[in-house]
């Protein structure tokens, strides 16, 4: 016999309902998200039955639950939340939630529509463990470019050139130099060869002379706050050179993490073998992507996965293509970012995204098509597990003989 479980997750306490085959409720209890709450979930549904006969629905495919469920052998299916927004109106026309009923509501969708989606297939740890390295490197990049934009709006007001001498004010040489001169009274007596000195001592890399950046410096609008102004100001400035700097530090300590986790992973030399991929986008591709070759039996479905495939509504005469919203935007972001600067290199590439231009379509539209593009390349190599072999790119090889003629 199979039994159908829903569980609406919450940060404390979830919401659990089993059922089934008719669909009758054979028991619902609200376990907490603790260790204890965790061993009595899975305790209390082997008591139903071998794991592999226990299908539960859950709006999450990650998750210290879901891996939790998974290791304790249970299928997993996690149902998007558009799909179940969209099945509401089944079992409430007033439009009423609550943990219960949606606990309610996951199990029966499962036992009803469950064919229509596939159970969660786990990656490797060693998968697992890049996804985490990958995910929080973006999130305080996220907000390593947040506080960035207000230290930029901050200095805007009352001391511009300090955001202009320097191409990034979130980059180390920057951070110093507005630790030492905060504000612009405390650059008044600066001169090249001050400027040059304090390049030698911080290691200045930009190969740019202290000419240049002192001309760079004082090009800038000059600010018009007062006194005061200038004070707070300076003191406002050290509070964000005080959040930025252990922050940058650690996003490039997370980084080195990122690229040896990709040069040890078994599927790192597929993915970083493609055009521009670079190691951290080659990262970022991969922690979505995963290693299990049965979550993706297409490349259609990887391309809906990665929102680059679009969305068509067909009625009647009226037929309309729209943006794919519902996908992982972590990994549309990645795909995308590859395709971008994979046209640089790359003259196929470059042809895809220019015919996409000729035919009227925007820069952001004409990478997602070159993404569409390059997805049944990788889906294939991925597969196969083979790194690119640009040789072997049929199309590729077309252009660059055309090219070359």
């Amino acid at each position: 016999m199979v039994w159908y479980v829903g569980i609406d997750w919450a940060a404390e306490v979830h919401a659990v309902c089993v059922l089934d085959e008719r669909g009758k409720v054979k028991r619902s209890w609200e376990p907490a998200h603790d260790r204890a709450g965790l061993e009595g979930l899975c305790t209390k549904l082997r008591a139903l039955g071998e794991p592999d006969h226990i299908r539960i629905a859950i709006e999450r495919p990650t998750g210290l639950l879901v891996d939790t469920l998974v290791e304790a052998g249970f299928v997993v299916v996690p149902l998007h939340p558009n799909a179940v927004k969209a099945c509401r109106p089944r079992y409430s026309a007033a439009g009423g939630k609550d943990d219960k009923g949606d606990a309610y509501m996951l199990a029966d969708i499962l036992r009803t529509d469950g064919h229509r989606f596939r159970p969660l297939q786990p990656g490797s740890d060693a998968s697992r463990a890049l996804r985490a390295a990958v995910r929080t490197r973006d999130d305080l990049v996220a907000e390593r470019v947040a506080v960035a934009n207000q230290l930029r709006a901050l200095l805007a007001g009352f001391w511009p050139g300090a955001a202009e001498i320097f191409a990034d004010v979130d980059s180390p040489i920057a951070l110093a130099f507005l630790a030492r001169y905060p504000k612009p009274s405390s650059a008044k007596a600066l001169g090249e060869k001050r400027l040059a000195r304090f390049l030698a001592e911080h290691s200045y890399s930009g190969r740019r002379p202290a000419a240049e950046l002192l001309e760079r410096l004082r090009a800038a609008p000059e600010g018009k706050a007062g006194v005061v102004e200038c004070d707070v100001g300076a003191s406002l400035v050290r509070a964000f050179v005080a959040l930025l700097e252990p922050l940058v530090a650690q996003i490039a300590k997370i980084t080195a993490l990122v690229e040896h986790l990709l040069e040890t992973h078994p599927d790192g030399p597929i993915v970083a073998s493609f055009p521009r991929s670079g190691r951290v986008n080659a990262a970022q591709i991969l922690a979505e992507l995963g290693d299990c070759r049965e979550r993706f039996t297409s490349d259609e479905q990887l391309a809906a996965e990665a929102g680059v495939a679009p969305v068509t509504h067909a009625s009647g005469k009226q037929r309309g293509v729209t943006f794919r919203r519902a996908c992982n935007k972590r990994l549309r972001q990645a795909v995308t970012c590859f395709a971008d600067n994979s046209r640089h290199s790359s003259p196929w590439a470059a042809k895809v995204y220019k015919a996409a231009r000729d035919r009227g379509h925007d820069h952001p539209h004409a990478v997602r098509i070159l993404a569409r593009a390059w997805i049944r390349v990788l889906w294939r190599c991925w597969v196969d597990r083979v790194p690119y072999d640009p040789k072997r790119h049929i199309s590729a090889q077309r252009v660059e003989s055309a090219r070359v003629a």
